[in-house]
């Protein structure tokens, strides 16, 4: 018996692995791997052998991929609400429900027993408690009930450092520890940027993102205030030696710049304003953890 979804059965099996694919969010997934590369650099034995490095990245993706589409699970309906998420498989009915929903848990399994056969049970329980994090406190829980959502949920974004060194190492220090605050401090004025040029879409979908609950400017102001911890915050590996001074000056020179563009949305007050702020806080994060690997190539 054919048990496909109509709409799938319909679509060539390159289409269909196109859309699984795409509930995978892969732009962000690449972001998410390039913050644990840094660990590898950093390892006290020098870089890990291709394989290893692969089969952690690969288990790591399966987690960031696994939350991704168990999110895209549960909010199918608000999705289906919102301008910039409207076209995704599950609203536009591309994939079933219980498909996506069996899809996110394989993928959040798979990812659990790679992990564990890489780097053993401590490497598994993080990337585990990433998934469940995600899903169950920040996706069901907070993000429908309180403004504050993403500056908890963000922790589960901020995971994967800790999940490379726990499956490099069998355990978590303060390097990845450092890198994980610094990915959780990012997180509120990088999505809040989001949420300022989006809020039409997030009053549509009743998510009580900031923006609609405080007002813009003092959301602004908020992340005015993420931007000022962080920079302190990101200057934290070097404060334990774990990093040196090639990083230390790039760490200081993009932290005041990306304070003096979060000031500038302050001034600026529109919402074209807000989007730059939000590409700004994507470049950020990449130089800034690029930097943390040239600096242990220079030293």
């Amino acid at each position: 018996m054919n048990m496909a979804h109509p709409a799938l059965a319909r679509r060539s099996v390159r289409e269909a692995f196109g859309l699984y694919w795409q509930m995978t969010r892969p732009k962000v997934l690449a972001l998410v791997l390039f913050t644990g590369l840094p660990v590898f650099a950093m390892h006290q034995d020098g870089w890990p052998s291709v394989w290893t490095t692969f089969v952690v990245l690969f288990g790591t993706a399966l987690a960031g991929a696994a939350c991704s589409v168990l999110n895209a699970y549960v909010e199918r309906e608000s999705d289906a609400r919102m301008a910039r998420t409207q076209k995704r498989p599950l609203p536009v009915a591309a994939i079933a429900p219980g498909h996506a929903a069996g899809y996110g848990v394989f993928l959040s399994g798979l990812s659990t027993l790679v992990l564990w056969a890489t780097g053993g049970w401590v490497a598994a329980a993080v990337g585990l408690a990433s998934i469940l994090f995600y899903v169950l406190v920040y996706t069901m829980w907070l993000k429908p009930r309180t403004p504050q959502n993403i500056v908890i949920g963000g922790a589960a974004g901020a995971t994967t450092p800790m999940i490379a060194e726990a499956a490099l190492t069998g355990s978590v220090g303060w390097g990845s520890l450092c890198l994980f605050l610094i990915i959780f401090f990012w997180t509120p004025p990088h999505f809040w940027a989001i949420a300022l040029f989006r809020k039409a879409d997030y009053a549509a979908a009743g998510i009580p993102m900031m923006p609609n609950v405080v007002g813009d400017q003092p959301t602004r102001w908020r992340m005015l205030g993420y931007t000022v911890v962080l920079i302190p915050v990101s200057l934290a590996p070097v404060a334990i030696d774990y990093l040196g001074w090639v990083y230390a000056t790039s760490a200081t020179v993009l932290g005041f710049y990306f304070l003096w563009k979060n000031i500038g949305v302050l001034r600026a007050r529109d919402v074209r304003t807000d989007r730059k702020f939000f590409m700004t806080s994507n470049l950020y994060l990449l130089a800034l953890f690029a930097a943390m690997i040239v600096d242990v190539i220079v030293l």
